[in-house]
């Protein structure tokens, strides 16, 4: 059977980053069909450097408690104790996309401009995992370096789409990564992988305000410099 471009396209706009789970857990048999199919994207050589920390029931909510607790204790800012450096800035149409995307959420969830307050705590949503009921870590092997993170990004994105495919929600989360010695020390993982980032997921609760709004997308023309 041929999936038809069209059938993709529909799958890729079904999918958005979720910012607000239903408690259900996710069947492991479900949560395994996903990787599955995650697993086929391409890779540099392929090496297929991805794995993955998976927490899900009594876990999530122990880690859950942890990272709040890290987060909130901590005064480094977004990165600061990464494994992999975070950009160094976001100017011209990325800022752009970036502020777009912001504002579009602060909107949805009630949050004023320059209501600095209400913006710090929907931040740190991100280390409650906005709700969700499992988390992934996603590791690289730190001797492939970029190249390892890139194959990885393919990873992510193809877990993004199978669980769009079997009902699944998810975000994925570089804020998590801000905490990689914590990480590396909770979760045991090697010091010779590098934390890249998490996808929390779960099934999406269609009546959170966060889940009311899509980003909107670069065309085509935007992206593609024809040469001819």
């Amino acid at each position: 059977m041929t999936v038809s471009l069209s059938e993709l396209d529909d799958l890729f706009v079904q999918r958005h980053s979720c910012r607000g789970f239903k408690t259900d857990q996710v069947p492991q048999e479900t949560i395994e069909q996903i990787v599955n199919t995650a697993r086929r994207v391409p890779s540099w050589c392929n090496a297929q450097p991805w794995q993955i920390t998976v927490t899900s029931g009594a876990e999530t909510d122990k880690f859950r408690a942890e990272l709040m607790k890290m987060a909130t204790e901590s005064s480094a800012g977004l990165g600061a104790g990464s494994d992999l450096p975070f950009p160094t800035s976001y100017s011209g149409v990325y800022q752009s996309r970036r502020r777009s995307c912001g504002w579009a959420l602060y909107r949805a969830v009630g949050v004023g401009k320059g209501d600095r307050g209400a913006s710090a705590r929907e931040m740190m949503k991100n280390f409650e995992l906005f709700g969700a009921p499992h988390v992934a870590i996603v590791t690289s092997p730190t001797e492939l370096g970029a190249y390892g993170a890139m194959d990885c990004g393919g990873f992510v994105a193809a877990f993004t789409l199978a669980a769009t495919a079997a009902g699944v929600a998810t975000v994925p989360q570089a804020a998590l990564a801000t905490f990689a010695p914590f990480l590396h020390e909770y979760f045991d993982i090697p010091e010779d992988r590098m934390i890249l980032c998490g996808i929390s997921f779960g099934y999406a609760d269609p009546d959170h305000p966060a889940n009311s709004f899509r980003t909107t997308r670069a065309e085509v023309d935007d992206i593609i410099d024809w040469r001819s």
